[in-house]
């Protein structure tokens, strides 16, 4: 080992959520209090960057963070128009500062955690450890956790498809109460699709205060100011007039059941989109990375190698048919996902999100989709 190479027993590379979210499991257990781990990024995040949403039926972690939470959801579109009780499940928002907020107080206690501000070039894997080079330095590790995207290897493959959940949003203000922040939007597919999967996705969390984000399940994404003008004219439609634009974000993440794990090695794993920890049919990722940063932990403290990790199972085959689906005829978004919640309970559906639904209990849900375009699809897959 080159002697300016500096060795850890664990680094982080990259500290968005999923990095962060690993570091913060090893600070609350004892395992790793005698472990030197190192974080690094080119910034230290702070701020309103992010919004993430997800579902639970019970308390989790990260209820003393929350933004907002809703018992009940909005699905529209022009064959459906529902309010939909969700209990027990909780739809719940957390706005990026104060994630960062709780995980970098938390891990600022822990003298065993450094964080660096250095840009990394490149991660490899070497005989027996792996190695991290940076702008300034190499570091080296038995145990490296990347969630930096360093490839565009998923884009240039064609055995999988692959899409974009991209969007825009804007979080708005009223001069009077005009949004009822009991039920937040799951989907609103009444716009024009335009040969897409369009649809406005809000979130009221104020009875003046909202967001409003204008999303597409797509390969292409648009001029920004596409965007931003759909925005504004769905709000004219709704008679919002009198606003203002408090804040803005935007995003695009890959939606795609692209193997980004057959990377991993003996000493690197891939986490976040990095790892394909995105739920590729819904783009949904703060959920997975909760459940994945745990199971890691545990993987970690059996010490077993990191390739060994990732196993694939069937919810992973059910993506891939519907975004095979979505690639050829992406028009069709609206009504596939119009005929799920028209013909399934939101409790069912989000089970099976979170890939904890039995065999017979898809076989339901598959009862209730279009036959003939899923079969069409697997059998494609099939032969």
């Amino acid at each position: 080992m080159n002697s300016s190479t500096k060795n850890y027993d664990y680094i982080i590379v990259g500290a968005g959520a999923s990095g962060l979210m690993m570091a913060y499991r090893m600070s609350k257990d004892a395992y790793f209090y005698n472990k030197k781990i190192l974080i690094l990024d080119k910034v230290k995040k702070s701020g309103n960057d992010r919004t993430w949403c997800f579902w639970e039926s019970k308390n989790g972690d990260w209820d003393a963070i929350l933004n907002h939470s809703w018992k009940s959801i909005i699905f529209k579109s022009d064959s459906i128009a529902e309010t939909l009780s969700i209990k027990p499940y909780q739809y719940k928002m957390i706005r990026s500062t104060d994630f960062y907020d709780k995980i970098w107080g938390v891990i600022s206690k822990h003298e065993n955690i450094e964080f660096k501000t250095e840009s990394v070039k490149q991660v490899q894997q070497e005989t027996n450890l792996g190695k991290v080079i940076t702008e300034l330095s190499t570091y080296s590790s038995q145990n490296i956790i990347n969630s930096i995207l360093f490839t565009d290897a998923y884009k240039k493959q064609e055995q999988y498809p692959v899409l974009q959940q991209h969007f825009v949003g804007y979080f708005v203000k009223t001069k009077s109460p005009v949004f009822d922040e009991s039920s937040a939007t799951f989907m609103d597919f009444t716009i024009p699709q335009k040969g897409n999967t369009r649809f406005m996705y809000i979130l009221p969390y104020a009875k003046d205060e909202a967001l409003f984000e204008y999303t597409l399940f797509s390969k292409d994404l648009l001029k920004y100011e596409t965007y931003t003008d759909a925005i504004k004219e769905y709000l004219q439609e709704k008679n919002i007039t009198d606003y203002e634009i408090i804040e803005k974000e935007q995003g695009s993440i890959p939606m795609t059941s692209y193997k980004f794990w057959k990377s991993n090695s003996k000493n690197i794993i891939h986490i976040g989109t990095a790892g394909g920890w995105s739920k590729a049919s819904t783009g949904f990722t703060f959920k997975n990375i909760d459940k994945k940063t745990s199971n890691l932990i545990q993987h970690l403290k059996q010490q077993k190698p990191l390739n060994a990790f990732y196993k694939t199972n069937r919810f992973w085959f059910y993506d891939l048919l519907l975004l095979d689906i979505l690639s050829q005829k992406n028009q069709l978004g609206a009504a596939i996902f119009s005929k799920m919640f028209k013909s399934i309970s939101p409790q069912l559906i989000f089970k099976f999100l979170d890939e904890e639904t039995n065999f017979a209990e898809e076989l339901k849900i598959f009862s209730k989709m279009p036959t003939v375009l899923f079969s069409k699809a697997l059998l494609k897959r099939l032969f």
